[in-house]
């Protein structure tokens, strides 16, 4: 229901009083951040793990994840299962070549002023 329902979890009677680990909360704050309501929903899904593994177990995915700056459901769940299944996470993306690589530079202020200057002209 919370995964339709996202701004219910604050609400959500399940959780009143639920001590989770410090990660889940800064996990929370990083997926609403950079995702929105979806963040909500893939934070819900991650909780939902809790149903099928251990709480250490999840933890331990959602403190990885973090770490990594892998910050989403699929990063988690895929540590999670990496670690039960005593296998090296497959996160490098030199491994996926046909894959675009993003390239981010420093903004200079110099390309704002040729862009007022286009568009004056």
């Amino acid at each position: 229901m919370l995964e339709r329902k996202t701004n219910a979890l604050d609400q959500a009677a399940p959780l009143v009083g639920w001590k989770l680990p410090p990660e889940f909360p800064q996990l929370r704050r990083l997926l609403e951040s950079r995702l929105g309501k979806a963040g909500k929903r893939e934070y819900v899904q991650v909780l939902r793990l809790l149903e099928d593994f251990p709480a250490e177990h999840v933890a331990t995915a959602v403190r990885q994840a973090c770490l990594l700056g892998t910050i989403g459901f699929d990063a988690v769940k895929h540590l999670l299962l990496c670690a039960i299944e005593q296998r090296p996470p497959r996160l490098d993306l030199a491994k996926y070549p046909h894959l675009p690589t993003a390239q981010v530079e420093q903004t200079s202020p110099a390309s704002y002023l040729a862009l007022l200057e286009q568009g004056a002209g």
